[in-house]
Formats: structure tokens, C-alpha cells, sequence
């Protein structure tokens, strides 16, 4: 659905050249919430304007739907941007015109009859839960309203690609879950395919099925949400984990640890069915160790559960060693975390 090969954006400037992008790489499949974090300055921005050629790279190919983009201009451009709708931070709506005018005006850029644009229209506002708005303008309504508003305004060409430039970040967190449950709708009930950039972790792992991490216009990390939240290798793909899941043992479980030195304290990873399961039960019964539950978290990520768990084991040393191989033959994955 959209390839990205090799790309590079360099901005030329007085005072030196600004590389964007280097050497991105990454594939969106069709039906995707694809995903893309990074901090300000990574290059987040440049790579979805890449995607609508509202940017050309500097060097290598953006694809979509098999079609180089570098290939097409004009009339061409022009109507394959009609299959890509767009969603703004700050919701861009034209503050002279009404909800319903706002929403229909790509219906009208683009030559509708006037009973189809009605028509429409009226069908949006109501699948974003706005017809009683129609009426109203934007500043009569709130930051979640405004960014509905901007939604059935993107979907009404019909896209087969939903493209979203920090879709949420100008909003609260209620207001924020109920636009994120919306577009996760959009691509089930419409199959479009989303992508969406943004700074917040969060947002990922409420409704991306893949991401990609950037740093300074690198992609350092990618992969399903599930596999990158529960296996982050990259010491920034590590920060963004830990806003959202407490992955690391807490300064002060580490300080009691010092202060008492009572066994031996052990990191546990559960993923998937893992997390319902008796394991830690089933080690305590079947050797004589004593087992201290430090910390603990659970959530939910792609209807995939993904737990973490700090012990403290103590006794025979053979029988930790024995009891900690039983965790690990049973598919947890555990280690040994060393106190200084």
C-alpha cells in the first residue's frame, strides 16, 4: 500500500544543509494502523508528506500502491491525493464556513453534484456524530468536535489511505481516546489503511497494529506493536516503552533490595496466555523457595496481554537455579537482575 525505499530529504540553507530523512525504509500493508513516534526533530513530519507528494525526496522512491510517486505530477497528482485523506494537529478548518460546508468542500473541489455533495455530507456527519452541528461554526465547537469535523472532511472522497499529522496531541485524554476508538472504526468498518505519526506512546499502543521509532530522520527500530513493546532494543525505543509500562525495576524496590540483600531478584516477561497461567503458583509448589513479589504491571496491547514481574527468590541455590529453568521452559522469559 505504501513503500518507502532508501529515502533521503535534505533542505538547503544558507547556513548549512538540514537532513530530514536518511535513509528511511518502511512498508505499510493494506488494512494497517501503522504507526510512526519519534521526539520534535526526528523527521516525522517530512516522511508523511512524503507519502501525499506534498515533499519529493532528496533521494530514493516513495511507492504507493506500486506507483512511484516521482513518476506522477499534474492531473495525476492530483486525483491520486483524492485516495489519500488528511487529518491535522490543529484541525485546519476554514473558520467563515459552517460544519457541513466544511466538510463537504472537497466534494466541491472536485466537481460533485450538488444532491450528491448533500447527501455525503449528511452521511458523515452523522458516522462522526456531528449532524446536530451542521449549522454551527468552528468556533462554536470543542477540540474533539473540531477534530471529528476534520475526519468526515478526509473521508469524504472515499480513501483508500487515511493519513494523521498528530491527530490527537491538541486534545485532552478523554477526548483524545474517543477520536483514537473513532479511526480505529474507520479502518475496520471502511478498511482504510492509517498512518499516523506522533510523540506519544500511548497512542501507539491503543490502536497500532505496527510502528516505527525515529530518531534524528532515522528509522532505529520497527516491527509489530506487540513485538517492539515487549522487546525494545533501541535506548529510545526503551524511553518511549517506559512512559506507558513500567518495564525497569523502580529506584525504590532497588533501594529495599540493598537495604535488606534477601535472595536473589529475578525480571519476568508474559506475553500473551502466558499471563493467565499459574506459573509463579506451580514454582512455589514444586520447590522450597521463597518467593517476594516486588512488582508488577499487565496491559493490553493489539488484544495481546503483556506482563512484567520483579521477585525476589531465596533459598538453596540449586533450588533457585531449578525453580527459575521451570519459569523458563514454561515460555516466560526471565532474568536475573543484578543490585549494585
Amino acid at each position: 500500500m505504501i513503500e518507502l525505499l532508501d529515502v533521503y530529504k535534505t533542505y538547503e540553507r544558507n547556513n548549512g544543509n538540514i537532513e530530514a530523512l536518511r535513509g528511511v525504509s518502511l512498508k505499510v500493508e493494506e488494512g494497517d494502523i501503522f504507526g510512526v513516534i519519534g521526539y520534535s526533530g526526528a523527521g516525522k513530519s517530512t516522511l508523511i508528506r512524503m507519502v501525499n507528494g506534498l515533499e519529493r525526496p532528496t533521494r530514493g522512491e516513495v511507492l504507493v500502491d506500486g506507483r512511484a510517486l516521482s513518476g506522477i505530477t499534474g492531473k495525476e497528482l492530483r486525483k491520486l491525493r483524492q485516495s489519500i485523506g488528511m487529518i491535522f494537529q490543529h484541525f485546519n478548518l476554514l473558520e467563515t464556513k459552517t460544519v457541513f460546508e466544511n466538510v463537504a468542500m472537497p466534494l466541491v473541489l472536485t466537481g460533485k453534484k450538488r444532491h450528491e455533495i448533500r447527501e455525503r455530507t449528511e452521511e458523515l456527519l452523522e458516522y462522526v456524530g456531528l449532524s446536530s452541528k451542521a449549522r454551527s461554526y468552528p468556533k462554536e465547537l470543542s477540540g474533539g468536535q473540531k477534530q471529528r469535523v476534520g475526519i468526515a472532511r478526509a473521508l469524504a472522497n472515499n480513501p483508500r489511505i487515511l493519513l494523521c499529522d498528530e491527530a490527537t496531541s491538541a486534545l485532552d485524554p478523554q477526548t483524545t481516546l474517543s477520536i483514537l476508538e473513532l479511526l480505529r472504526r474507520i479502518n475496520c468498518e471502511y478498511n482504510i489503511t492509517i498512518m499516523l505519526i506522533t510523540h506519544e506512546m500511548g497512542v501507539i499502543q491503543k490502536i497500532c497494529n505496527k510502528v516505527a521509532v525515529m530518531e534524528k530522520g532515522q528509522i532505529i527500530e520497527q516491527g509489530d506493536v506487540i513485538d517492539v513493546f515487549g522487546n525494545p532494543e533501541h535506548p529510545t525505543t526503551r524511553s518511549f516503552v517506559e512512559s506507558v509500562i513500567q518495564t525497569t525495576v523502580p529506584p525504590s524496590i532497588l533501594q529495599s533490595v540493598e537495604d535488606v540483600h534477601r535472595g536473589r531478584m529475578f525480571k519476568l516477561k508474559f506475553v500473551g496466555k502466558l499471563a493467565s497461567e499459574p506459573v509463579i503458583h506451580d514454582m512455589i509448589r514444586r520447590f522450597p523457595v521463597e518467593v517476594n513479589t516486588l512488582f508488577a504491571t499487565m496491559t493490553e496491547i493489539q488484544q495481546t496481554m503483556l506482563g512484567y514481574m520483579i521477585i525476589q527468590m531465596d533459598g538453596r541455590p540449586e533450588d533457585i537455579e531449578q525453580a527459575a529453568r521451570l519459569v523458563a521452559e514454561r515460555g516466560v522469559l526471565i532474568e536475573e537482575v543484578r543490585v549494585p
